[in-house]
């Protein structure tokens, strides 16, 4: 189905598609390099992140661990002979480290000797790894839930109790082994370092540190999370490039982008092979680079609109123009005489009313010379009147008005011997003068057209009675015709023969109808002349 509008509804719309499409496509292409450069970059920082979260938890861990070794090579704790002033010493460690849940001292046998707060104080813990693993060497465990301690110590919160145990073997100056300095490290104390972490990340919303153990359990992290063991392959990347970053799918179903990193230890602190994971689900990482595409989005709608605006203002100027020229076009069809001006402004409306002024004025200039030679070849050019050409003209215009027509065919008596008496200038004179009386007797929208020599026909209006018309018209011109003529000072007498037909639109045909108004006049001319004869149809 073809489909039209206005100019200025077509290039506001086209504008407006143009625009729209432009920042559809550059929004897709900014948005998805702007996800990628935030992705990479994101990605990056979380690595970053987990990679400091870890060198302070090994930071941590090496202080820790310093200051136990350093609590196990005082002489009093190597004797083990004053027990209030070891009771006095590992009570104000523990004061002055709240991180120290518990510290205890046992004998070679593994009986605790003297301990924080008298916890645990003549019980034996030589089956426990954190006496067992130390008996050769320095010890530091992962973290474990609480065994002896989990009802002895204070827990306001009520979560399970977890630590990290740190033990060394206590030798005398002779080197023989007397018993094990062991302590427990709260769990509570990684929770603070997260928090330390995560008020130096304000900017970043929503982010979550995990601290993953060897066998890949949760450590610390949400608490839907503690306990379960993560199983993806990133966590194998960040054990063998210390730190990396990837766009992973957890257990809850969302993707998240991941950074991993290694503890690896400090100094002399091995490190417990924990893995730190710092994430944030990747709706809230695009968050501002969606807001942006959102933000340009707007702005992109903004403009097309404003450009549609502008095309349509654009679009308003030439389509008035235009209008105006084809207002003009239509004046001209109708009649007017009017030129088109010359707009300028727009170089190709300039040049099409230029075109069009000298296509008017061309044309102009044709019609007339058209509209002469049409009159010279429907003129009489002796008379003045129509000639044939002009007769046929007239009929094929008035037969389309469905009025019946009075056809009047007539010559003139006498008229051979004027010319021949007077001259052929006498009688052009004559013919001349009957072509002035003849249109006398017509009125506005009838017609006169001599045929040729001295026979001239008169075509009349009549819807009321035609028949009658023709002959009182008829009578009318054999009076008038009857009368002198003055012809160069001479006194000229005629007469003249009238035949008539009557034409009613969709009962006869007007050739038909001319024919029997000539075979009338050729029947006055037979049997009496000077007169008027109206043909019956038959």
């Amino acid at each position: 189905m073809l489909f039209s509008s206005s100019l200025q509804r077509q290039l506001s719309i086209i504008f407006g598609i143009i625009m729209v499409f432009l920042v559809i496509i550059l929004s897709f292409l900014i948005g998805q390099r702007s996800i990628q450069e935030v992705q990479t970059e994101i990605g990056d920082s979380l690595a970053d992140m987990a990679y400091l979260m870890g060198d302070k938890l090994d930071r941590y861990m090496w202080s820790r661990n310093g200051e136990v070794e350093i609590i196990s090579e005082m002489q009093t704790i190597k004797e083990q002979e004053n027990f209030n002033e070891i009771d006095q010493l590992l009570n104000q460690v523990k004061e002055s480290f709240p991180a120290f849940s518990w510290i205890g001292l046992t004998n070679e046998a593994g009986e605790v000797i003297s301990a924080t707060d008298d916890i645990l104080k003549g019980n034996n813990i030589s089956e426990r790894p954190v006496y067992q693993e130390a008996l050769e060497k320095p010890f530091i465990g992962d973290v474990h839930e609480a065994v002896l301690l989990a009802d002895l110590l204070p827990n306001p919160t009520g979560e399970p109790m977890k630590f990290v145990d740190i033990s060394m073997p206590i030798t005398a100056d002779d080197g023989i082994f007397n018993g094990v300095l062991a302590a427990h490290l709260s769990w509570e104390w990684a929770k603070e370092v997260e928090m330390a972490m995560l008020n130096t990340l304000k900017g970043r919303e929503n982010l979550e540190i995990l601290i993953v153990g060897k066998n890949h359990d949760v450590l610390l992290g949400p608490e839907e999370m503690l306990g379960h063991t993560l199983n993806f392959d990133e966590l194998k990347h960040a054990e063998s490039d210390q730190a990396a970053w990837a766009v992973e799918k957890w257990e809850d179903g969302k993707e998240y982008l991941t950074g991993f990193a290694l503890t690896d230890g400090y100094r002399d602190y091995e490190g417990l092979g924990w893995t730190v994971i710092v994430r944030q689900t990747v709706d809230e990482a695009y968050a501002p680079t969606k807001e942006m595409l959102s933000y340009f989005i707007v702005c992109g709608i903004i403009l097309a609109v404003l450009s549609s605006l502008l095309a349509s203002l654009v679009a308003r100027r030439m389509a008035a123009t235009l209008k105006e020229i084809s207002s003009i076009a239509d004046r001209l069809r109708g009649g007017e005489k009017i030129d088109i001006p010359i707009y300028r402004g727009i170089e190709e409306i300039e040049s099409l009313s230029i075109s069009l002024r000298k296509l008017i004025k061309q044309l102009t200039k044709t019609e007339t010379d058209l509209v002469e030679m049409e009159n010279v070849a429907s003129r009489d050019h002796l008379t003045g009147l129509a000639n044939r050409n002009g007769l046929e003209r007239y009929l094929d215009r008035v037969t389309h008005e469905n009025i019946p027509l009075t056809v009047l065919y007539l010559d003139l008596d006498g008229f051979k011997k004027v010319n021949d008496t007077l001259g052929h200038d006498a009688g052009d004179q004559l013919l001349i003068e009957t072509g002035r009386r003849l249109k006398q007797n017509i009125e506005n929208g009838e017609f006169v057209a001599r045929l040729g020599g001295d026979e001239f026909v008169l075509v009349l209006k009549s819807p009321e009675d035609p028949v009658q018309r023709g002959i009182d018209i008829g009578n009318r011109i054999v009076s008038m015709l009857g009368e002198a003529f003055v012809i160069d000072e001479h006194i000229v007498h005629v007469g003249c023969s009238v035949g008539g037909a009557v034409y009613r639109p969709g009962i006869n045909n007007i050739t038909w109808v001319i024919r029997l108004a000539d075979e009338a006049l050729y029947k006055v001319k037979r049997t009496g002349k000077n007169r008027v004869y109206m043909s019956e149809p038959h």
